[in-house]
């Protein structure tokens, strides 16, 4: 299975997708990890949007699919780590809170 030089690839993987690739070729999802989640989940939506339209061929959907599945997961995690923050403030919060109560 040749593969493709990562540079020549476009960034958003969509590239590999219309190419088809050989049977069985998983795109590069290695830009996933650096996208915010705003960039996430725009190509979130893009990709859904081309799966949804149809006309493509079933490699093509299969690697639509995984860039979805990719993407969907990096909106979990900038979620998660957002409710972490919250979590931690707010207990901060209540801390200080309790703190200054005491201290009353």
């Amino acid at each position: 299975m040749a593969q493709q030089n990562s540079s020549e690839q476009h960034s958003t993987g969509q590239d590999d997708a219309r190419a088809g690739g050989s049977a069985g070729s998983r795109p590069d999802l290695s830009d996933v990890d650096g996208l915010s989640y705003e960039q996430a989940r725009e190509q979130l939506v893009e990709t859904v949007a081309r799966l949804e339209a149809g006309g493509t061929t079933l490699e093509e959907s299969l690697h639509l699919w995984e860039r979805g599945e990719a993407l969907a997961t990096r909106c979990e995690q900038w979620l998660d780590g957002a409710r972490e923050r919250l979590d931690a403030a707010r207990a901060r919060r209540e801390e200080n809170r309790e703190q200054s109560a005491s201290e009353d």
